[in-house]
């Protein structure tokens, strides 16, 4: 009986999902669609549904976050690219969390609860990048700080002096200019 409760919310829950305009978090949804797409009887695992996620709906979320901030999503693309190599379950050892590499202060005050969940990380990176333009004003500055924090960018007054931040904004620049076709 309890799993027959489980089938049949599932299924309403798929219904929904295929039914209306899916929400900007998608991560739950996909999950249900990998769950339903499995084998019978097949164990899910969760953090494999998740590294499995296809670049296509990378591309998605990075459209769907640059047309609600006014961003280019070639900008978005680039960043990820250096930044996880388009995995979402990248971590680094500083403790950056998914796709955007959000450090976890970082991402809880952008209201990121979980940075694996593909849609929560992409949406809390693009505001933070976002406000890293509006602040300084220059795609090359607001990279920098990305990398390097806008307190750093502040202090030296442009791209602080540091090689890693350094080669991070030449990598991710000559990225999004290869997009861009320039």
């Amino acid at each position: 009986m309890e799993i027959d409760r489980e089938l049949g919310a599932l299924q309403r829950r798929m219904a929904e999902l295929a039914a209306g305009p899916q929400p900007a978090s998608t991560g739950f949804g996909d999950l249900v669609e990998r769950f339903a797409a499995q084998a019978p009887g097949a164990p899910f695992d969760a953090v494999a549904a998740r590294r499995a996620l296809p670049r296509a709906d990378v591309d998605r979320l990075i459209e769907a976050n640059a047309a609600r901030t006014g961003m280019d999503p070639a900008l978005l693309s680039a960043i990820i690219a250096n930044e996880s190599g388009f995995d979402p379950n990248a971590t680094s050892a500083a403790g950056a969390r998914g796709l955007m590499q959000l450090m976890p202060q970082t991402a809880a005050a952008l209201g990121v609860r979980d940075a694996y969940d593909p849609a929560q990380n992409v949406r809390g990176g693009t505001e933070y990048l976002r406000g890293l333009l509006d602040r300084f004003g220059s795609v090359e500055l607001a990279v920098a700080a990305y990398n390097a924090g806008p307190a750093a960018v502040a202090r030296y007054g442009g791209v602080p002096p540091y090689p890693e931040t350094q080669a991070y904004v030449r990598s991710v620049m000559a990225r999004y200019r290869s997009q861009l076709g320039n």
